[in-house]
């Protein structure tokens, strides 16, 4: 492993992950293109994580809620930590195990998207909240940092990111959170365009 300075070698470190993380790149252009397809069928993406990953996902869902890059329309995405009322009760009266996985019982439906961020994938409110979605029927994604770890077992499909500093994984994070809105808005042009020229909807199958 390649031991970098401690401010200048903070750039070097994540140029040497990056470069190990573009062989990521289709999974998240398959995530954009699955999220396209939940999400222009009435669906809904919900996000968590705790700290900066928290920050990250919400970053995603107001991608989605709002615009990544060209005006679009709006779609439905929460970001479950972003409810302090709700995650201040339920801590209080359940545990902070299950800030989460409440949440998740209480708003996904069969179908929906659960995507959950953690540096270390070992987060236990994370964990609960991957095992509701998954009784529900909700489909879960994670980022996280190198793999293995307990939350890439819990769900459906995991994108991990070696490198050992969680600021470097944070960031690669954000590198895939806009990897994966791009996706969305191309799989969304393209229905767009398969409806006007009559061969199909706005909507992909799978």
């Amino acid at each position: 492993m390649t031991v970098h300075p401690p401010v200048a070698g903070h750039c070097d470190e994540l140029q040497d992950a990056l470069t190990a993380f573009r062989a990521s790149a289709h999974i998240t252009e398959r995530w954009g293109a699955r999220l396209a397809s939940v999400l222009s069928g009435g669906g809904r993406l919900l996000a968590a994580g705790n700290g900066g990953s928290a920050a990250q996902a919400q970053h995603l869902t107001a991608e989605i809620v709002g615009r990544y890059r060209d005006d679009r329309p709006p779609f439905s995405a929460i970001a479950l930590h972003a409810d302090t009322s709700a995650t201040t009760a339920i801590a209080n009266d359940y545990g902070v195990h299950e800030v989460f996985a409440r949440q998740v019982r209480a708003h996904g439906r069969p179908g929906d998207v659960l995507v959950l961020l953690s540096t270390s994938g070992a987060s236990a409110n994370l964990l609960s909240a991957a095992d509701a979605a998954r009784a529900a029927g909700v489909r879960v994604w994670a980022l996280t940092g190198p793999a293995p770890n307990p939350l890439t077992a819990g769900c459906d499909e995991a994108l991990c990111v070696a490198a050992p500093a969680a600021a470097t994984v944070q960031e690669l994070h954000l590198v895939a959170v806009h990897m994966v809105c791009a996706a969305f808005d191309a799989a969304l042009e393209r229905g767009v365009r398969r409806g006007a020229d009559g061969h199909g909807g706005d909507r992909a199958h799978g």
